[in-house]
C-alpha cells in the first residue's frame, strides 16, 4: 500500500466517523435550560425523544421533580428540557400549560404524552422506554 492509499483510507475512515456522530446525536446526561422559543425547537429537531419539564422556581411539586429530571437525563436515552413558564410564558401557553409541573414527552417533534403534576420517577422512565424500542 502506497502512502497516499494510506491517506485516502484514513480519509474514509474519518468522513465516516464525521457522518455516524451528525446522524447520532446522543442526549446530554443533564437537563438542557431552555433559553427560547427557537432554542427549544433546535432541541426538539436535535433528538428523537425529548422529556419536556415546564416549572417554576417558586412550585413545591417542581423542586420535587427536579432531581428526578436529572436521573433520568443521566440514566436514559432521552434528552431533557426545562422550560421555565415565568421566563417563557408564551412557549408555556403553546402546549396548553395550565399548571405546573407539566411534563411533556415529545418524539420526533411532536408531543406524544402530557403529564399534569409530579409522578414517580419510574412512570417516566417507563414512558420513554415505550417510545424508544
Amino acid at each position: 500500500m502506497s502512502e497516499a492509499d494510506d491517506i485516502e483510507e484514513i480519509k474514509q475512515q474519518k468522513m465516516q466517523e464525521l457522518q455516524s456522530e451528525e446522524t447520532d446525536t446522543q442526549a446530554p446526561d443533564e437537563p438542557i435550560h431552555v433559553e427560547s422559543s427557537e432554542h427549544y425547537q433546535e432541541i426538539l429537531g436535535d433528538y428523537d425523544v425529548v422529556l419536556v419539564d415546564f416549572y417554576a422556581d417558586w412550585c413545591g411539586p417542581c423542586q420535587m421533580l427536579e432531581p428526578i429530571t436529572e436521573d433520568i437525563a443521566a440514566e436514559t436515552d432521552a434528552a431533557v428540557a426545562k422550560v421555565d413558564v415565568d421566563a417563557h410564558q408564551q412557549l408555556a401557553a403553546e402546549y396548553g400549560v395550565r399548571g405546573v409541573p407539566t411534563v411533556v414527552l415529545a418524539v420526533e417533534g411532536e408531543t406524544a404524552e402530557q403529564m399534569v403534576g409530579v409522578r414517580d420517577k419510574s412512570h417516566y422512565v417507563a414512558q420513554i422506554q415505550q417510545h424508544t424500542n
